[in-house]
């Protein structure tokens, strides 16, 4: 018997796919932006998520800009992820966002999958 297929949906304002997996979801953003006044669609999204699921993946792969806004809904989402037992991990940082993370001291805080190794959902 083979595994399931994963289901891919989008959500109504064409800001994210999801990739579904067993137990977890892959989010990918399609946004180079993060910022105050979109920020809290993908947040709420996500926050649908988090219940259901035990790993949130997001892809931020063509994220090139991310404001106070945005990082610091990232690490709320990370902060309720953790209390309702999901893993809330990043994907693919672009460069510009990678440097945002370390400059600010949060890289520590998020799993950082699909890089050096770590292992991606299948």
């Amino acid at each position: 018997m083979s595994p399931p297929r994963p289901s891919i949906t989008t959500d109504d304002q064409g800001l994210t796919s999801a990739t579904s997996f067993p137990d977890g979801v892959i989010l990918r953003l399609y946004s180079d932006r993060l910022v105050a006044g979109m920020v809290e669609d993908v947040a709420a999204i996500i926050r649908d998520l988090i219940p259901t699921r035990k790993r949130i993946v997001l892809d931020l792969q063509q994220l090139q800009f991310m404001d106070s806004t945005g990082l610091g809904s990232l690490v709320r989402l990370y902060g309720a992820a953790k209390a309702a037992g999901c893993s809330f991990e990043l994907m693919h940082l672009t460069k510009q966002i990678r440097q945002l993370l370390v400059l600010t001291h949060v890289i520590t805080i998020f799993p950082i999958v699909g890089e050096k190794g770590i292992e991606l959902p299948s």
